[in-house]
C-alpha cells in the first residue's frame, strides 16, 4: 500500500487543481481520482454528506466493486449505528472493519475514511461535512495518512472556493449598489442663471459616503439648492447613509423652503433611524437669481468651504455655522449668506481632498487648495474641478491614507453688483512656497 510521498503529492496536486461546478462534483472526481490510482489497489470509494439538522448521513456517490450491486441513491445511515462517524471528527482519519450490513453484503469488508469541509454541531456531537470513504483487502497506516492529508487539501480548496465565492458575491452587490449610487448623483454640470456648476465624486471603495446633489424646485425657477456632505462611517454603510441623505433632503426640500428648518428636520431624522455613532457632515448652499448675488448656506460641520474673490484675488472660507448631523437632537443650525460677484469661484469639497496624504505622510491641506483654485481661477468649474482631484491623485498615490473625494466647484459667469462680505466669512491665508 506505500505509495511514497511523491505520489501522495500527486494526488493532491490533482485536488488543487481540479476545477469543478459544484462541491459534490470536486469530491467525485477527488474520490474517482483516488479509486483509479492503480497503486492503491482500492476497490471502491464512496462520499457521505451530512443531512440538515439531522444525525445522520446520506449517500451521496459511490463507485468501484459495488456499482454492480449499487445502494440506493436515498440510503441514509445514522450515526447511533454507526458511531465511527463521530470518531472521524475527532481523529481525522482512521481505518475500521466494516458493520453496515447492506455494504458487508455488497463485499465492503475494511475501509478508510476522512473528514472534509467544516465540523458542524449536532445533537450527537461534532460532525464533519462530508465523510470519504475508500474500501480494500488491506489497508494500513500508509494510506491513513494518505488520506488525512488529502483530507485537509481537499478542505483547504473548499474554503478557498468559497471565500472567492462570497468575494464574488459580494462584489457583484458592492458593484450593484455602486451603480445605484452612481445613479442617484446628478449630472456633473448644472447651468442656473450666470452660474455654472460642476461636481464629482470618486469612492475610495465601490461604494462610499461621500454625496453632492443639485435639488431644484419644480415651483420654483430662481433658485436651486447645492448640497456635499460626507458620512463619518465606511464602505456600504456609508453608502446607506449617504442615500438616505439624499433621499431626505430632497424629499424635505418640497415641502420645506425654510433651510433651518430643512437641516433641522434632517438632523431629527439621522439622530431616529443611524443612533449608533453615524456622523454625518453637510455644507447646503441656496443660489438665486437675485442680481446681488446673495447665496444663502448652512454648514453642518463640514469642511469649510473656498470661497475666491476675483476682484481682490483673495480666498476666504465659509465656516461652520452648527453641528455634525446625527450627534445630538434639537440642534439649531444658523442660516448665514455670503456673495458671488462677477468670476467668483466657491470649491466644496471633503475631507478626502484636503487630508490626503502623500508617502511622507503631508496632507494636502487648505494651502496646497488654495494655491490651486488661485491659479486655476480662469478655467471653467469643469476644469477646475478636474484638474484638482488629478492633482490630489497623484499627490497622493503611495500614501497610507485614503477617502472618498468629492468636489463641486461653482462660479459666476456674468457681471454683477458686489455687496460686502457677511460675519460667516472668515479670512484666510496660506504660506508662499
Amino acid at each position: 500500500m506505500n505509495i511514497g510521498q511523491r505520489g501522495i503529492y500527486k494526488l493532491v496536486q490533482s485536488v488543487i487543481q481540479s476545477e469543478a461546478e459544484n462541491e459534490l462534483s470536486l469530491l467525485t472526481a477527488i474520490v474517482q481520482t483516488v479509486v483509479e490510482y492503480t497503486s492503491l489497489k482500492l476497490k471502491g470509494g464512496r462520499i457521505w454528506v451530512l443531512n440538515d439538522n439531522e444525525d445522520s448521513y446520506r449517500l451521496a456517490f459511490q463507485t468501484g466493486e459495488t456499482e454492480d450491486n449499487p445502494l440506493p441513491d436515498s440510503y441514509v445511515v445514522h450515526v447511533e449505528t454507526m458511531p465511527v462517524f463521530l470518531q472521524i471528527a475527532q481523529r481525522k482519519s482512521l481505518i475500521q472493519k466494516e458493520i453496515d450490513v447492506e455494504l458487508k453484503n455488497r463485499g465492503v469488508i475494511l475501509f478508510s475514511a476522512t473528514g472534509v469541509g467544516e465540523i458542524l454541531p449536532r445533537p450527537s456531537g461534532k460532525l464533519f461535512e462530508y465523510i470519504l470513504a475508500f474500501h480494500a483487502d488491506n489497508l494500513d497506516d500508509d494510506f491513513r495518512n494518505l488520506l488525512r492529508v488529502l483530507g485537509v487539501a481537499t478542505t483547504n480548496k473548499l474554503r478557498s472556493s468559497r471565500s472567492f465565492q462570497e468575494r464574488w458575491k459580494l462584489k457583484k452587490d458592492l458593484d450593484k449598489a455602486s451603480e445605484l449610487q452612481r445613479s442617484l448623483l446628478p449630472d456633473h454640470t448644472l447651468e442656473f442663471h450666470d452660474y455654472s456648476i460642476f461636481g464629482i465624486s470618486i469612492p475610495d471603495y465601490e461604494v462610499g459616503g461621500d454625496y453632492f446633489d443639485y435639488i431644484e424646485s419644480s415651483t420654483d425657477s430662481d433658485r436651486v439648492g447645492i448640497v456635499i456632505s460626507d458620512a463619518a462611517s465606511k464602505g456600504m454603510s456609508a453608502a446607506i447613509q449617504a442615500l438616505y441623505v439624499s433621499g431626505a433632503l430632497r424629499m424635505g426640500s418640497k415641502y420645506q423652503s425654510k433651510i433651518s428648518t430643512l437641516i433641522s428636520n434632517l438632523n431629527e431624522l439621522l439622530c431616529s433611524t443611524f443612533p449608533y455613532e453615524r456622523f454625518v457632515s453637510l455644507f447646503y448652499c441656496e443660489l438665486t437669481s437675485m442680481e446681488n448675488g446673495m447665496v444663502l448656506f448652512v454648514n453642518a460641520g463640514h469642511c469649510s468651504p473656498l470661497l475666491f474673490n476675483a476682484k481682490t484675488r483673495s480666498l476666504s472660507t465659509i465656516e461652520p455655522t452648527g453641528g455634525i448631523l446625527g450627534v445630538l437632537h434639537d440642534q439649531h443650525f444658523r442660516v448665514e449668506n455670503f456673495v458671488m460677484a462677477e468670476n467668483d469661484i466657491c470649491v466644496l469639497f471633503t475631507d478626502g481632498i484636503i487630508e490626503a496624504q502623500n508617502k511622507k505622510g503631508e496632507q494636502f491641506g487648505y494651502d496646497r487648495l488654495g494655491r490651486e483654485v488661485i491659479r486655476l481661477r480662469d478655467k471653467n468649474p469643469k476644469e477646475i474641478a478636474g484638474t484638482i482631484i488629478e492633482i490630489v491623485i497623484k499627490f497622493s498615490a503611495g500614501g497610507s491614507y485614503k477617502d472618498d473625494s468629492t468636489i463641486v466647484v461653482i462660479k459666476r459667469r456674468s457681471e454683477q453688483r458686489e455687496s460686502k462680505k457677511q460675519p460667516a466669512i472668515m479670512p484666510y491665508r496660506y504660506k508662499r512656497s
